[in-house]
């Protein structure tokens, strides 16, 4: 970008926030400190349209990018190294993911090498947030969660909070890449209008305030941090978690987001999720949260599923081909979640050095190659009265939303077991509109129940299909030489215009 370009977007994006902020405002506060009142918040309005997030982890644990096991019930997570490094030196199975993190220390860093020396080598030398920001721009993604502060208690902005807590620089503006990488981040996905928010972490493993007065810590360090980082780098939205420890009451979370609804500098805009004590997942905060899981089944409520494209979030050296998802599983995931009334945030974890990887950019360019084509079908649709049409059979059934449940809704098109039905069709809704997502080429007829049409055409191209209407059913039609004109894609979608 040329210096006077630059100085002209950097400009303008004060301004857009505040166009942003005077069309999404909530009703009016001011909010009382308690979840009756908090509660009653609405929803900003740019979050149920956006449907697609992108989740950023991204620390120090990013220089060992280590975690072993992929075992159900273990933690396949890099970016819990330090964690995974403490417990393992305490472990007695050799195959627990803990006990070969200790054991993976050794080989490579040595017994006495401690985590903090991670921090210098943790650089960022190939950091580019405006190239960072135009690969979410053409993922189709509407938002972006950079993680300001995970478990490790390491800030990606200067936090004093964090060189007073820790007795060391522990940011990486005073060691490491030197620079403020959160706010650098805000700032480039502004110019390319994407909502910017923060993933913060509620607690720190081994904070010495932590571990020695919890309720101080949250008082004295958590809540002046939180806001700190709100009013420096005005995030959007806010995914905040390691609250299992302590009541919403103890961390004093309705104190904190009174002060967010009714103060803070993005009062009007921002969204929350629903972690901010132990007591509150799927009842109190903002939207649900899912975590690897094939989400809310049926919920009125804003809801997100969270995932990764393996099965870590910080990017993790031991992951395979095999262990990423494909193109097309990750866009019939997103269209499946949309069709049920939820949002995708979908994780990368970059390199130590800056970099996204090659896979996780190939990934996110294939989903955007659909999405500008069928966005929309997604983008500020709703779910419609049916969120899958199946073929005759036995229908299965997800698994409740438990952490790290099985979801692969691929097989539920392409192959399910015999004797099961699979899916025909993915459906969303917006207005008198009704979206027929077709997760295949499309042949012969589509049969939609309780529906009815005046008119349906393929949304790609604008061009009208045969329908007709019988046995309660929406019969569409694709001649073949029509369907096999069409260009490959990950699924097709008939826009239904109801009467």
């Amino acid at each position: 970008m040329r210096r006077r370009d630059l100085l002209r977007a950097c400009a303008a994006a004060p301004l857009a926030l505040a166009a942003r902020r005077a069309l999404a405002a909530p009703a009016a506060g001011p909010f009382e400190a308690a979840w009756e009142s908090l509660d009653r918040r609405p929803m900003p309005a740019w979050y149920n349209d956006a449907k697609f997030g992108i989740f950023i982890h991204w620390g120090v644990y990013s220089v060992p990018c280590y975690a072993a096991v992929k075992a159900k019930g273990q933690n396949p997570y890099a970016e819990w190294y330090w964690n995974s490094l403490t417990e393992g030196k305490k472990a007695r199975e050799a195959s627990d993911n803990c006990a070969l993190t200790w054991q993976f220390h050794q080989r490579v860093y040595g017994a006495d090498f401690p985590y903090f020396n991670f921090a210098p080598l943790f650089r960022a030398e190939l950091y580019d947030p405006d190239r960072w920001a135009d690969v979410f721009a053409r993922s189709g993604a509407r938002y972006v969660a950079l993680t300001s502060k995970h478990h490790e208690g390491f800030t990606l902005w200067r936090s004093a909070e964090a060189n007073r807590a820790w007795g060391r620089p522990w940011n990486a503006v005073d060691t490491g890449p030197r620079r403020d990488l959160l706010l650098e981040l805000m700032e480039a996905g502004r110019r390319r209008h994407l909502h910017m928010g923060i993933y913060y972490s509620l607690y720190e493993w081994y904070n010495p305030l932590w571990l020695t007065d919890r309720l101080r810590y949250a008082t004295q360090h958590m809540a002046p941090q939180f806001k700190d980082v709100v009013n420096h780098a005005r995030p959007e939205i806010i995914f905040s978690d390691g609250e299992w420890d302590l009541t919403s009451q103890e961390w004093h979370a309705p104190e904190l987001l009174a002060w967010l609804f009714n103060e803070s500098p993005v009062r009007d805009t921002v969204v929350i999720d629903d972690r901010w004590g132990k007591d509150t997942r799927h009842k109190h905060g903002g939207y649900y949260t899912t975590e690897y899981t094939s989400g809310l089944q049926q919920s009125a409520h804003p809801w997100e599923e969270n995932r990764g494209m393996g099965y870590s979030y910080g990017y993790n050296r031991m992951e395979t081909l095999a262990d990423y998802r494909t193109g097309r599983e990750l866009v019939l995931m997103l269209i499946d979640i949309v069709s049920r009334g939820g949002n995708l945030l979908l994780d990368i974890g970059p390199t130590a050095d800056g970099r996204i990887p090659v896979i996780m950019e190939d990934r996110l360019t294939q989903i955007g190659e659909w999405l500008g084509k069928c966005g929309e079908a997604i983008y500020g649709t709703r779910a419609w009265k049916h969120s899958r049409q199946w073929s005759p059979g036995a229908i299965p059934k997800l698994q409740d939303s438990e952490f790290m449940t099985e979801y692969d809704i691929t097989r539920m098109v392409d192959a399910p077991p015999a004797g099961f039905a699979h899916v025909e069709a993915f459906l969303t809704a917006k207005g008198k509109t009704v979206y027929a997502i077709v997760p295949y080429r499309p042949r012969g007829e589509v049969a939609i129940d309780d529906l009815t049409a005046r008119r349906v055409t393929l949304l790609e191209n604008g061009e009208p299909v045969q329908f007709r209407h019988e046995g309660g059913k929406l019969h569409i039609r694709v001649p073949g030489a029509m369907a096999a004109a069409l260009p490959n894609r990950q699924a097709y979608v008939f826009k239904v215009e109801t009467a």
